[in-house]
């Protein structure tokens, strides 16, 4: 996850211009769904693009929540989880895979019916999940450091990939074989696995510490990385694993998405805004503008099919929890 210090001037310069306020058409709400009676932090989301709901993954109420996004409000929430963090829905087999931090376990549904079909138990804190559509597989990054492979169709464990540490937000490459990891507790590192080999080929090392938050640019072979502390977007090469850029972002961000239909990277942080880069070229970024939010919402999924930025923001003394959204314009 790391590059060569040099490269911190050159992600430095790349950075220019003043920060522009946000236009009322480059960014703006159009929604807010309510979710009463959900307490605490809520983590990550997933989304069923085809039948329109978002699944938010409630994980200080220990619910998953799922919203009809045509009617604007919660149909359901599924009980019983324990900590649920990463969720993904598979349009395919029709089942919902919602990993939990506090049992470690990743629990599998009926998208349909939100029946439990069957639980796959990890060493412990089941945290991101993510899916790569060629295999038809799904990866849950957990405990000290390892990524589950399960057979989305069965549900069945296949492999683990050992890492060096606890995996924070990971990226699969579908242009070939590499998943981008990130590992904040092995010196703020990122693994570079070869999921073919189911190993880590690659380290590389960051110049800033507590990387959390991840996105992919596959095509331009760019790689987004924000850390915690201090605060700040990194930019690497996907080809050498160097950094052509370092720029101060928005603090406590959980989560990082590229917009490649707009070149533009969105940045939720629980500082209370949402960061918006415009991607001028490869090694080029421009901090366009600085949405305010509400401190503690710093969770978020971006929906490139549907143009939905969605926004998790949690409850704060008399302000209920709910789900913001945004319709990112040219």
């Amino acid at each position: 996850m790391r590059a060569p210090c040099t490269a911190v001037l050159v992600g430095v310069l790349a950075f220019a211009g003043p920060l522009q306020a946000a236009g009322p058409n480059a960014f703006h709400q159009v929604q807010a769904i309510p979710l009463p009676d959900v307490e605490g932090r809520i983590d990550h989301m997933g989304v069923d693009v085809q039948g329109l709901r978002l699944f938010v993954s409630a994980l200080g109420n220990n619910t998953l929540e799922v919203l009809d996004l045509r009617a604007g409000k919660r149909v359901t929430s599924v009980t019983g989880l324990r900590e649920p963090q990463g969720v993904f829905f598979v349009p395919k087999e029709n089942k919902l895979f919602v990993a939990n931090g506090d049992d470690g376990t990743c629990r599998v549904y009926d998208a349909t019916s939100y029946k439990l079909l069957t639980t796959t138990a990890f060493a412990s804190d089941a945290d991101n999940v993510r899916y790569d559509a060629a295999l038809n597989q799904i990866y849950v990054g957990y405990g000290e450091g390892a990524l589950g492979v399960l057979d989305a169709a069965s549900a069945n464990k296949l492999a683990d990939i050992a890492l060096a540490a606890h995996p924070e937000s990971f990226r699969i490459e579908e242009s070939g074989q590499r998943i981008f990891v990130n590992l904040p507790n092995a010196n703020h590192t990122i693994a570079v696995v070869d999921r073919a080999k189911r190993a880590v080929i690659a380290i590389w090392r960051l110049e800033a510490a507590a990387n959390f938050p991840m996105a992919l640019d596959d095509a331009g072979h760019r790689l987004f990385v924000v850390t915690r502390k201090p605060p700040r977007l990194i930019v690497l090469d996907t080809e050498s694993g160097g950094q052509v850029a370092n720029q101060p972002a928005v603090a406590d961000a959980d989560d990082l998405f590229y917009d490649s239909a707009h070149k533009r990277i969105y940045i939720s942080g629980g500082e209370g805004f949402i960061d918006i880069f415009d991607q001028r070229g490869p090694d080029s970024y421009h901090l366009a503008s600085r949405i305010p939010t509400r401190s503690g919402a710093r969770t978020s999924l971006f929906v490139p099919q549907l143009n939905r930025f969605y926004l998790a923001v949690p409850r704060r003394g008399n302000q209920a929890a709910e789900i913001r959204v945004y319709e990112p314009h040219p």
